[in-house]
């Protein structure tokens, strides 16, 4: 028997021999563990997912910078567009003034001078100062006539930054600027600059000759009329500043007093002469128009208030 037994090979053994089947559970054991080994590294397929979102998220950003930098270089071309735009009107405006220089020098900044005392006048201290005289005449007068266009160009461009309903109640914006300018232009020709130079005629001894030169008094011309101008921009001033929240006509009525000490010592300032009536005829204006811009700022807060309910 120990023959038989040492003889019988052991590719022999029977399919269903206990030998047989243990080596299919140890097959079976097998493909578990290597079930249970790949496992853990199902995760991994998932992580890897994981890191590409960033990165195609980057990608997005990527994308998204070009974007940005067309929608600046969009900003950029309009603003060139507009400047060529208000270049070109004011060169046209310009070139029609030219017509009448003769005019503009003559009765409109030498007018003022004439009307207010003969004892004035003015005299040319470089060889190239009336050149020099008739183009800033030219161009100042260029600018005067074409504010509005120049106000509707700036207009234009912050326009499609607002609201509908914002740029709706906005719509008589430019007139309302146009009109405070103009407003202000007037008042400082017509009644700041007579009084200056009235009072600069009679003032001083009569053994001085008040020989003036010409591009002081342009200086002085031009400086006088934009002052005016700007002053009475403070309607439309306090209207943006209503819009945006930060003035309310409760707040302006509370500093009304000081509003006006404030500005009755600014027109004692620029007035030259010391006369009460010569004051009181500058300061006035700026009283009626913080009084004005008081009214504008509850007009204006009402609207808010409507709006938000």
């Amino acid at each position: 028997m120990n023959q038989e037994n040492e003889s019988t090979p052991l590719h022999e053994i029977p399919e269903g021999s206990p030998q047989g089947g243990s080596d299919d559970a140890a097959s079976t054991q097998h493909s578990d563990a290597t079930a249970t080994y790949m496992t853990p590294y199902a995760p991994v397929e998932k992580d890897a997912e994981d890191e590409a979102v960033p990165e195609k998220g980057n990608d997005t950003a990527r994308e998204a910078e070009p974007e940005e930098a067309l929608n600046f270089m969009g900003h950029l071309e309009e603003i060139r567009s507009r400047l060529i735009q208000t270049t070109i009107a004011l060169l046209v405006v310009t070139s029609l003034c030219a017509t009448y220089a003769d005019f503009l020098v003559n009765e409109i900044l030498i007018g003022p001078l004439k009307r207010s005392s003969e004892g004035l006048v003015l005299q040319n201290l470089v060889p190239y100062g009336q050149v020099s005289l008739y183009f800033q005449v030219v161009f100042f007068a260029g600018f005067i006539i074409s504010f509005p266009f120049v106000a509707w160009q700036i207009w234009q461009f912050v326009a499609p930054g607002l609201h509908e309903h914002e740029r709706k109640a906005s719509r008589f914006s430019i007139l309302f600027i146009s009109l405070c300018f103009f407003a202000g232009i007037a008042f400082g020709y017509f009644v700041f600059l007579p009084i200056s130079l009235q009072f600069f005629a009679g003032f001083g001894t009569t053994l001085i000759k008040n020989n003036i030169s010409v591009q002081d008094y342009v200086s002085f011309f031009i400086g006088t009329l934009l002052t005016a101008g700007l002053v009475f921009e403070l309607p439309f001033i306090s209207y943006i500043l209503s819009k945006i929240g930060l003035l309310t006509p409760a707040f302006m009525r509370f500093y009304r007093k000081h509003a006006i000490v404030f500005l009755l010592i600014v027109a004692a300032i620029v007035t030259p002469s010391t006369d009460l009536v010569t004051q009181l005829i500058i300061g006035l204006p700026m009283i009626l128009l913080y009084e004005l811009s008081i009214l504008i700022s509850h007009h204006v807060n009402r609207n808010n208030a409507a709006l938000r309910s």
